[in-house]
C-alpha cells in the first residue's frame, strides 16, 4: 500500500491515583475476560514491584505502573473495526474498580517515508522546520534534531514530537522517514468518580477522531501534498529506528 502518512501505533494511557502493578498477569487478564483466552503471548510477562508488562502475538501490549495503565497496539495493517485496545481498556476499567482513575491520553505514532534516494529525514527537518544557522555546525558528525509542537484543540491539548528516523526492513535495506508522535491530552473535569470514569470512556470511544486529526495535521500542514510515497508490502513491515540518518 502507498500513502503519504501511515499510522503505525495506537496507545491509550489512563492515569490513576495508585494501583498495585503486580495484578497485571496473563491469568488475571484472561480469567476476568479483559482479553480473550485464546490470545498467545509474544514473550514471557515482566512483573516487578513498580511495573508489569504483558505482550501478545497480535501486537497488543498492556503495561501497568503505579500511577497509570497503558494499552498499546500496532495498527498499521488493521481496519478501525479490527483495533482491539479500546474495548480492552473499557473492560479493564470495568474490572479494576478499586482505584481512582484521573485522566486519559490518546497517543498516535506514524511515519512519513521517502522513496527518493537523495532525500533523508535530516533534509526535511532542517529545510522545513528549523531556521538555518551556525548552531547546526558543531561536533564531529552532523547533528540530529527533534522538534515538539503544542496545539490547543478545543478541550484537547495536542503535543506533537517530530523525529528523524530510518525504516529498517527484514532484508536489511533502509529508507529515510519522519516519525510523528502525537499525544492528545484530554481534560477530565468531573470530580465524582463515576462521572469521571464515564468521561474517560467517552474519550476512549472517540480515538478515531484523534487519529484523523493527526492525519489531517501532518498531511496538510507538514507534507504539503508532496509525493512522499513508499510501497510497503504488508508482509514486510519495517522497524522504525529513531535518530538514524
Amino acid at each position: 500500500m502507498s500513502q503519504n502518512f501511515e499510522v503505525q501505533e495506537l496507545l491509550i494511557a489512563i492515569a490513576l491515583r495508585q494501583q498495585n502493578p503486580s495484578i497485571l498477569t496473563t491469568d488475571f487478564l484472561k480469567y476476568t475476560g479483559i482479553v480473550p483466552s485464546e490470545w498467545e503471548l509474544a514473550r514471557p510477562p515482566v512483573i516487578t514491584n513498580t511495573a508489569a508488562q504483558v505482550v501478545f502475538k497480535n501486537g497488543v501490549s498492556i503495561v501497568a505502573e503505579v500511577n497509570r495503565v497503558i494499552f498499546a497496539e500496532a495498527i498499521a495493517t488493521k481496519e478501525a473495526s479490527e483495533v482491539e485496545i479500546p474495548a480492552i481498556a473499557h473492560k479493564y476499567l470495568q474490572t479494576v474498580k478499586q482505584v481512582s482513575y484521573q485522566g486519559v491520553g490518546i497517543n498516535v505514532r506514524g511515519i512519513a517515508p521517502y522513496e527518493q534516494t537523495n532525500f533523508n529525514a535530516r533534509n526535511y527537518t532542517f529545510s522545513n522546520l528549523l531556521q538555518p544557522g551556525a548552531w547546526q555546525d558543531f561536533g564531529s558528525a552532523p547533528m540530529e534534531a527533534s522538534v515538539r509542537m503544542v496545539y490547543t484543540l478545543d478541550e484537547t491539548q495536542l503535543y506533537l514530537d517530530i523525529n528523524e528516523a530510518q525504516l529498517q526492513y527484514p532484508d536489511q535495506t533502509t529508507k529515510p522517514a519522519i516519525l510523528f508522535s502525537a499525544n492528545f491530552s484530554h481534560a477530565i473535569t468531573q470530580d465524582e468518580p463515576t462521572a469521571r470514569l464515564s468521561a474517560i470512556g467517552v474519550v476512549i470511544d472517540k480515538w478515531q477522531d484523534d487519529v484523523e486529526t493527526l492525519k489531517e495535521l501532518v498531511n496538510s500542514k507538514f507534507l504539503n501534498n508532496q509525493s512522499y510515497l513508499i510501497d510497503v508490502p504488508q508482509s514486510e513491515t519495517p522497524q522504525v529506528v529513531i535518530g538514524a540518518n
